[in-house]
């Protein structure tokens, strides 16, 4: 994978001790962290993990040249270093990461495409440009990893069905593999009301803040909350980073909401449970968009996890995972977004009761245990009829997984 470190990044490191689990040898090639997964060698839980520098990009498309190009190089050579392989996972962003499996298939691996994001709906959303040279040039970077994968990995049902009908897949080939929180690492604590810094009540963001995520529409509907409701009786917390961190700093000073909204950054789990033990209601402000329209949050499932009520806006995927667990504002409307959390704050009762139906959500139907078994179904039928390259060698794997050989 190219854009987060392991284990950071909750899927992926589900994904690879659910593999080793069944038996697999797991090898993860990844950037390094800034403040933690910085080691270039790593071995956690029995899964090795292979970290190389990597700088952001910055300044335009020659940002992301420099930035994709360095990533290529060193999963390369990382992959190489590994030795053979039976199974090359690739995560996307970005959708080039099948040149490697190309080269590690070509060597007897089987691909299996892990599409975390739809990359032509996430350039629409950042850039709203339909027909220009670069779009056209991520349509088939999508295209041609398609073609390449053995099987294919979506998040949601949405996501299939654009396998299915705009990368050609048979149906049979692509594998539902939602993302689930650890229910280990989301457990309620008792609440500690300091954290509302002397309000009633505590709002609380978890998430990335990059530029389709939504956190200005939080910020002007808490604006509005206070201005157009006259609500004053609570106090917010944004906790998370992205590429529009600053920037959301700056708005929120804008909008005179430095006493009642308070950035975080990234926090140890322990303060982030401790957070949302305390929180009243939980925002999930994405706008509708191409890409946000279809794709589920992580966060809306951890807000689910640690009981939580949601404030959302009405979007497809959303009212999938979250169901009766959130009140669904119209798209993109700031004020009735504003309007929902303060009928939320007037209701424990159905802040209550929204809790316990997101809750329960997450432990059945939504549970990482269905994922799990997702996942493993799609390695068996991508290495149907598969001698594994490693037989009789010592045990390696590519990006994700290699098979110990079975006597």
């Amino acid at each position: 994978m190219e854009n987060l470190s392991v284990p950071f990044d909750r899927r992926v490191w589900q994904e690879a001790t659910t593999l080793r689990d069944a038996g697999w040898d797991v090898h993860v090639i990844c950037p390094r962290g800034s403040k933690r997964d910085t080691e270039p060698e790593a071995v956690v839980d029995r899964v090795h993990i292979h970290r190389y520098p990597l700088r952001a990009a910055t300044g335009g498309p020659a940002g992301y040249l420099r930035e994709y190009g360095a990533a290529l190089w060193h999963t390369a050579r990382l992959a190489r270093r590994v030795g053979p392989v039976d199974v090359v996972h690739a995560c996307n962003p970005p959708d080039l990461l099948f040149l490697p499996a190309l080269w590690l298939k070509r060597r007897g691996a089987r691909f299996v495409f892990d599409q975390h994001d739809l990359i032509p709906e996430l350039y629409l959303s950042r850039f709203g440009r339909g027909k220009d040279l670069l779009y056209r040039a991520v349509c088939a970077l999508e295209r041609w990893t398609y073609r390449a994968a053995d099987v294919v990995l979506a998040t949601n049902e949405s996501y299939k069905d654009v396998a299915i009908r705009r990368g050609g897949r048979r149906p049979d080939d692509v594998f539902v593999v939602r993302s689930a929180p650890a229910t280990d690492r989301f457990q309620p604590v008792p609440p500690e009301p300091e954290l509302k810094r002397g309000k009633p009540h505590l709002l609380c963001y978890l998430g990335v803040m990059g530029p389709q995520d939504g956190v200005d529409y939080a910020l002007r509907a808490l604006a509005k909350l206070r201005d157009e409701v006259g609500r004053t009786d609570w106090h917010a917390v944004f906790v998370g980073s992205g590429d529009a961190f600053d920037a959301m700093v700056e708005l929120s000073r804008s909008l005179g909401l430095d006493e009642q909204v308070r950035f975080t950054g990234r926090i140890p789990d322990a303060d982030l449970v401790r957070h949302l033990s305390t929180a009243d209601v939980c925002l999930s402000p994405d706008p509708r968009n191409p890409l946000n329209d279809v794709s589920t949050m992580n966060k809306v499932l951890e807000y689910m996890a640690m009981g939580r009520p949601i404030v959302s806006f009405d979007l497809r995927e959303a009212r999938v995972s979250a169901g009766e667990a959130a009140l669904y504002a119209p798209a993109n409307d700031e004020a009735a977004f504003a309007r929902l959390v303060a009928r939320l704050l007037d209701d424990p009762d159905e802040r209550a009761r929204m809790g316990k139906i997101g809750q329960e959500r997450v432990t059945g139907r939504l549970s990482w245990r269905n994922s799990q078994a997702a996942l493993l179904a799609a390695y068996a039928a991508a290495c149907r009829d598969h001698t594994p390259v490693s037989a009789g060698a010592p045990v390696r794997t590519g990006f994700k997984a290699g098979k110990r050989p079975r006597s």
